[in-house]
């Protein structure tokens, strides 16, 4: 079946229209996204503003009309932690769905951070044994671990790309680098024990648009090379860009290979918490994994056909 997955993320608006069905990967046919950038768009309260609900309700009206045109039987639509978080979240969901009759679900923490475990197990398999998995996107980072498909344990923390852009400077100074970098390190390292009881991951891995990027700067392959091409990001090549990151401008970073120019305020942030993440749990790598949160939600949906039938 055709399925349309309208996936509503801190930084981007993306209609993912697959071609699925039960023992075969979601092979995807089309795809459309806008940047929303919605974790930007809150106000001092922590709601999300009118500019913002007036593009997400305007990009939802568009993804119906695309998913309509592609032929989709069935929508997913979800939204995470920048509207899961903001103090409206009610009054812009049901916005949306007054003006486009979509309604749109949304994602816990946990949820976000089970489901992209269960695509990148699904991605990796078995053989991974106990397998860690690092997201992070525009309002969050997610971390999970296990040995099943269910990951042991799975949370979530506010340490997005995109929310921790709006308080950093585009050249910020060593003490704002300092600064942010130990409120960073602080956040994970109080929960890291869920993960580090269990002994080291036999495979940890990394999956968004941050990781790709800071892969792809480290010297990981193009993505016109393809998905099944292995890419890593060392820990030891990301200290290394670190303190270059932080000395570019917004234009040099934007040549950055793998580095879109919407995102270039995140990438110092991004690049901070994945530096903490491989650091704290003592991860001299991370692969990267193409599969995330939207073939989470794709592969749980068609595992519940299954049940049924």
């Amino acid at each position: 079946m055709r399925l349309g997955v309208l996936d509503i993320g801190s930084n981007t608006g993306h209609l993912l229209v697959v071609d699925a069905h039960g023992g075969a990967a979601p092979l995807p046919a089309y795809s459309y996204k806008q940047p929303l950038r919605l974790a930007e768009h809150l106000d001092e309260s922590g709601a999300v503003t009118q500019t913002g609900i007036d593009l997400l309700t305007e990009f939802t009206a568009e993804a119906l009309l695309v998913a309509e045109d592609k032929g989709c039987e069935e929508m997913l639509s979800f939204a995470t932690s920048a509207v899961r978080d903001a103090v409206n979240s009610e009054e812009v969901l049901d916005h949306v769905l007054a003006r486009t009759g979509e309604h749109i679900a949304v994602l816990s923490g946990e949820d976000e951070a089970r489901l992209t475990f269960l695509a990148v197990r699904r991605w990796f398999g078995w053989s991974s044994g106990r397998l860690a998995v690092f997201d992070i996107g525009g309002g969050s980072l997610e971390i999970a671990g296990g040995t099943d498909e269910r990951p042991d344990v799975a949370w979530s923390l506010p340490l997005g790309a995109a929310r921790l852009a709006r308080f950093f400077a585009d050249r910020p100074d060593e003490a704002a680098i300092r600064r942010l970098r130990k409120e960073i390190r602080a956040e994970i390292a109080r929960d890291a024990g869920h993960l580090l009881r269990a002994g080291t991951p036999h495979r940890a891995a990394a999956t968004s648009k941050t990781f790709r990027s800071l892969g792809r700067i480290c010297g990981a392959a193009p993505s016109a090379d393809g998905q099944l091409v292995p890419r890593t990001l060392p820990l030891g090549a990301l200290r290394e860009w670190i303190p270059k990151l932080v000395a570019m401008s917004p234009e040099e970073l934007a040549e950055l290979p793998g580095v879109s120019a919407n995102r270039t305020h995140q990438i110092v942030p991004g690049a901070l918490v994945a530096e903490a993440c491989m650091d704290i749990f003592d991860l001299s790598e991370l692969e990267i994994c193409p599969w995330a949160l939207r073939e989470g939600v794709i592969l749980e949906r068609l595992d519940s056909f299954s049940v049924t039938d």
